[in-house]
């Protein structure tokens, strides 16, 4: 088969972080190949504190991981959905909290050898004291890079930069890319002498679909030279919106880039995942795609057909077969569990249409 998808961790897999909280998902993780073969997974875990009759936000307030529960008062609520209380002061809160928990497997990297019992990323009292989400891992000569959103009081949803020497001490960069711009993946090495992520921004006007952007950087702290690259295209299971996935792979024909795209039917969003193949010296250049009619993969189980948020693929991790010549793509499904497929080089090129 070309294609081979495995349910790699629920959230039964790993125990909450704080007695009275329980795990709602775990999903859309960070991946990396280890100096030893294994592989390593920065997980999203998002938890909720569970008291009966009582709406409660998380929020970080002190360190060593210290939170308190903001309890919210059912007069000060406009309204609120699953994760997400809007207050009629004009702000929102999430009930949800979301940190990473480390997970490590084996070489075959579509089997589990550990849990982490305790988060090893959260956010802190003055960055993303709502939490920290969808990490992406990059490694660029000895040094781990790693982007993620962070949920802040002042910024908003915005995206940070970590960097560290063997995975476990973290040296935090700050914002890289501000408010409502998510899905920043950075290339694994430099181009022409520059650090290059792709990243989407998102605006409130309608001018344009949120679509992925490519920018330039010196030194990782000031990006600039942004353009727009890559679009939705009508009437095509990417038509909505589209982001980054994992970081792109470096192969003999280009920088393979794994993204997502949404599509809505009836209402309701379906996340599916394609590919482009961006050229290795000038990157802004496209030379393939995932045709309009069929993504790479699209949201085939149960698992992913329904959770937390029904039809979803996400993938946010991918690592080379240690045969060279398959992807492992490690995605969140249904904003609840994590999967691994097993995809060959030879059948995503195979299901491209080159310009």
């Amino acid at each position: 088969m070309a294609i081979e998808t495995k349910l790699l961790v629920k959230p039964e897999d790993l125990n909450p972080s704080f007695p009275n909280w329980n795990i709602k998902g775990v999903m859309n993780p960070a991946a990396i190949r280890l100096p030893d073969n294994k592989i390593a997974l920065f997980a999203r875990v998002a938890e909720r504190p569970t008291h009966k009759g009582k709406l409660f936000c998380p929020v970080i307030v002190g360190s060593g991981y210290k939170t308190m529960p903001e309890k919210i008062s059912k007069r000060d609520i406009a309204k609120k959905s699953r994760d997400v209380v809007y207050l009629k002061s004009g702000v929102c809160r999430l009930t949800i909290f979301s940190h990473f928990k480390k997970i490590i497997l084996n070489e075959n990297g579509v089997d589990v050898e550990h849990f982490g019992e305790r988060p090893v990323f959260t956010g802190t009292p003055t960055e993303g004291q709502y939490g920290v989400e969808d990490p992406r891992f990059v490694k660029i000569k000895r040094k781990y890079l790693m982007t993620y959103v962070a949920v802040s009081l002042h910024e908003g949803v915005s995206t940070s930069l970590a960097v560290s020497n063997d995975l476990i001490h973290w040296k935090r960069k700050g914002i890289i890319f501000r408010e409502q711009n998510k899905d920043v993946v950075i290339f694994p090495e430099k181009i022409k002498g520059k650090y290059v992520a792709l990243h989407r921004p998102e605006g409130f006007f309608k001018f344009s679909r949120p679509s992925i952007w490519i920018s330039y950087s010196p030194d990782l702290a000031y990006w600039g030279r942004e353009k727009s690259i890559i679009n939705p295209r009508f009437n095509s299971w990417d038509e909505d919106r589209i982001g980054s996935g994992a970081p792109p792979i470096k192969t003999k024909y280009g920088w393979l880039e794994i993204y997502h795209g949404v599509k809505n039917i009836k209402r309701k969003k379906r996340y599916s995942a394609g590919a482009i193949l961006l050229d290795l010296k000038n990157p802004e250049k496209i030379l393939a795609r995932s045709p309009t009619n069929r993504p790479l993969f699209e949201p085939t189980h149960s698992f992913e057909k329904k959770g937390f948020i029904n039809n979803v693929v996400f993938p946010t991790g991918v690592v080379p077969d240690l045969n060279k010549k398959d992807l492992l793509i490690y995605s969140g499904g249904g904003d609840s569990v994590i999967t691994v497929r097993k995809v060959s080089l030879k059948h995503i090129f195979n299901n491209m249409e080159f310009y």
